[in-house]
């Protein structure tokens, strides 16, 4: 089977349309669709952007995934029946013909981008002053990061070497989930006098904590806990080599 042939159905199911319809806007040969969509013809990425596109994929929503994040994540072989089964009642696939004020609206997703979007996560690369640099995919399980609301996770720049002997180096990548209250053992974002720091925490009791650095040598300052903006929980590390 072809992964973007499979795309291409999926997507021209979705938007109503039948192969003979999808064929004549394109401008190439029904037959040749059909076997694209078999799997027995091959087709190349900008061919299948191409008509992707003019079925009515909405550019802005394919602009956060390419083709090939799509054909190697999604499985359409799951995809497709959820679709089917959805519609109520069911149709012969060459009555499914959209009306001309239907296609004149459009349509605001594809069932693919949504099965996409449902397993991996743009998540935003923050710099030290809490701006975005970049995004990352990151895998979404049971509608979870790392147990966390996938909207309400990022990556953390480090800017430093302070975290070192604790395996982050300036320039690696942290994966954090929010916690606005003291972790023991976590290393954890903290805003603690007037500045953002990566720090691990040691509880001392109710109302003290450590605040472990290892730059060159192991470090640490007693503070309270009242004195300190909790920001998130670091979970994983990367860094690219």
């Amino acid at each position: 089977m072809s992964r973007l042939g499979d795309l291409i159905r999926t997507e021209r199911i979705r938007q109503k349309m039948t192969t003979k319809q999808v064929a004549r806007k394109c401008g190439v040969s029904e037959s040749y669709l059909q076997a694209v969509e078999a799997g027995t013809r091959i087709i190349a990425d900008d061919q299948a952007r191409r008509i992707l596109k003019t079925i009515g994929l909405k550019q802005q929503n394919e602009a956060e995934f390419t083709l090939d994040d799509i054909a190697a994540t999604v499985d359409l072989v799951q995809v497709q029946p959820k679709m089917a089964a959805a519609a109520a009642p069911k149709k012969k696939e060459a009555e499914l013909v959209a009306s001309t004020e239907e296609k004149d609206q459009g349509v605001a997703g594809s069932v693919w981008l949504d099965a996409l979007q449902s397993v991996l996560k743009r998540v935003p690369i923050m710099n030290a002053v809490m701006q975005p640099v970049g995004y990352k995919l990151i895998p979404v399980e049971n509608g979870r990061i790392e147990g966390a609301n996938p909207d309400k996770v990022f990556l953390y720049l480090a800017p430093d070497d302070s975290m070192r002997g604790f395996r982050i180096h300036k320039g690696d990548l942290v994966l954090t989930v929010p916690a606005q209250s003291p972790v023991n053992g976590a290393i954890m974002l903290i805003n603690y006098n007037q500045h953002r720091y990566l720090r691990k925490i040691k509880m001392l009791d109710d109302r003290k904590v450590l605040l472990q650095s290892y730059d060159r040598e192991f470090e640490y300052e007693t503070a309270q806990i009242a004195d300190i903006g909790f920001i998130c929980r670091c979970v994983r590390v990367t860094f690219e080599l």
